[in-house]
């Protein structure tokens, strides 16, 4: 039995989770629910022997974990989908996925945006000379870590799978096109400008996909989903669902759909989202920036009615919270991931020590995906509480790094630096980070601002929030960190750390 509409539904489906959300009218958490799911990692070998890291989701764990977490929430509020207004999806970005038209089933595993597994692609492309001409259109690099050569090398591996996609019986989607594509009952497959704008596809002057683009990668352009503002109509979920055909009216990249629900929307405004990776989105306007250091110019999220496109640049750091994973489930240095604050708590510096968390290559600013991961500087004087301070250290030095590259990109000098996600909860973190940036980091007192996001862009689109100040007192700083580290200090420990990345650059080339 339905009631008044009391509440939008956020799905925020990530890397290594699937959560869902209710919010309320003032943009305050009702009900949260969350379900990890499987990771399937290896290692390969390109053609010319160099190694490369594969990352792999099932499909179906994404879809399963998803709705279960829907369900889960309004069974916590004591509310039936007919109370509520709206539902907005957030996805982690560029991983890919294909299936089949008839019956919705994935014909291969969800290559993850961490996979390096097209790196032999991407420089295919490079020496062709098609770098510069896709950097143009798209605001992005030849890099992996893209959709679009992700689908090249599935269209490449998989037998019958290229003819199939030509006879248009597969279409391709980031996980929010997978997600809409379910939720409808296969009766919409689109996604937003937001997520179009991270396959290599997509013209981010022309806010359309690119036929030149597809024919440069060999993508057929029939199994690319409509692209449409973030914030409109995107279908309904099928009743059987949920109990009732809730609008889908907002959908958004997890980072766009951050910095949207922290308000970044103003030219030089900036957020950090630190999750498996640190994700930084600096506000420029109404007009694309094009980076000199190897930053991402991006569209920032559409909402309805929108009179322009707004863009960011953008540095994706690949390692952020998975370090600390990693210390804790490879290492065995910690027990819980919350544990790291108190064990660097225990030292007062990391003596020398530096860890470059180049687990996966490096990302922003540096594209190097055959750099490894270092810990450098050690003695017999070390031990687990200077690993630690250096691997919060390494967070925050990765952050800084591009920050740096966007206020000179943009010739904007930034005053503080907002921040969300899992390790924003981490105090000495953001201390750190206050330190080596020489800027007051402020966190929010509500930190599901990805969530928010899609909320916001689903409210607004349906008149259940008037606006994005509907929702202030969810946007208020909870804390905020200020700077307490001497500029000489700070320098030389950013010399460290520029001596240490330089050393771990090209580690993986073939012939190690």
């Amino acid at each position: 039995m339905s009631g008044p509409q009391r509440c939008v539904l956020a799905l925020d489906q990530g890397t290594t989770s699937s959560r869902a959300i209710l919010f309320d009218r003032h943009g305050a958490v009702v009900a949260l629910a969350q379900e990890e799911f499987p990771q399937h990692a290896r290692t390969a070998h390109g053609p010319d022997g160099t190694e490369l890291g594969i990352v792999e989701h099932d499909p179906e764990d994404i879809w399963r974990s998803q709705l279960s977490c829907a369900r889960a929430v309004l069974l916590q509020a004591g509310i039936d989908a007919g109370q509520v207004a709206a539902v907005g999806i957030t996805n982690q970005r560029e991983t890919t996925i294909l299936w089949d038209r008839a019956t919705g089933a994935a014909v291969a595993p969800a290559i993850v945006w961490q996979s390096r597994v097209s790196e032999p692609i991407c420089a295919r492309l490079r020496a062709a000379g098609l770098e510069d001409e896709v950097r143009r259109r798209t605001g992005l690099l030849l890099d992996p870590y893209f959709s679009g050569t992700k689908i090249v090398h599935l269209l490449e591996t998989v037998p019958g799978l290229r003819e199939r996609c030509d006879r248009g019986e597969v279409l391709f989607g980031t996980v929010d096109s997978f997600l809409i594509w379910r939720l409808t009952g296969g009766r919409v497959h689109a996604t937003d400008v937001t997520n179009a704008s991270r396959t290599l596809l997509f013209d981010i002057h022309e806010l359309a996909w690119s036929d030149d683009l597809c024919r440069m990668l060999g993508v057929p352009r029939a199994m690319l989903p409509e692209v449409r503002p973030s914030g409109g109509g995107f279908g309904s979920v099928d009743p059987a669902l949920l109990g009732a055909a809730v609008p889908i009216t907002g959908c958004a990249g997890d980072q766009e759909a951050a910095a949207f629900g922290q308000g970044c929307v103003r030219e030089g405004a900036a957020k950090c989202t630190y999750g498996t990776g640190a994700f930084l989105m600096f506000a420029t306007g109404d007009h694309p920036v094009a980076s000199r250091h190897g930053l991402l110019t991006t569209p920032a999220c559409q909402p309805a009615g929108a009179d322009a496109q707004a863009y960011c640049l953008e540095g994706s750091v690949f390692v952020a919270g998975a370090l600390v994973g990693w210390l804790r489930d490879g290492l065995g240095l910690i027990e819980r991931a919350a544990d790291i604050e108190a064990l660097a708590r225990g030292v007062e510096s990391s003596a020398g020590v530096v860890v470059v968390p180049a687990l996966t290559g490096l990302g922003a600013p540096h594209w190097d995906p055959h750099a490894r991961g270092m810990i450098i500087g050690l003695s017999r004087a070390t031990h687990r509480a200077h690993i630690a301070r250096a691997a919060l250290e390494a967070i925050a030095l990765s952050v800084a790094d591009v920050v740096d590259c966007m206020q000179v990109d943009s010739g904007v000098t930034l005053e503080r630096l907002r921040v969300d996600g899992g390790a924003s909860a981490n105090d000495l973190l953001l201390q750190i980070q206050a330190d080596v940036l020489g800027l007051t980091v402020d966190r929010p007192a509500v930190r599901e601002t990805t969530a928010l996001g899609a909320a916001l862009l689903a409210g607004m689109a349906v008149g259940f929030y008037a606006d994005a100040t509907a929702v202030a007192d969810a946007r208020r700083v909870e804390r905020s960190f200020t700077p307490r580290m001497e500029a000489a200090d700070r320098a030389r420990l950013r010399a460290l750390w520029r001596d240490a990345v330089e050393r771990s650059r090209g580690w993986a080339r073939a012939g190690r």
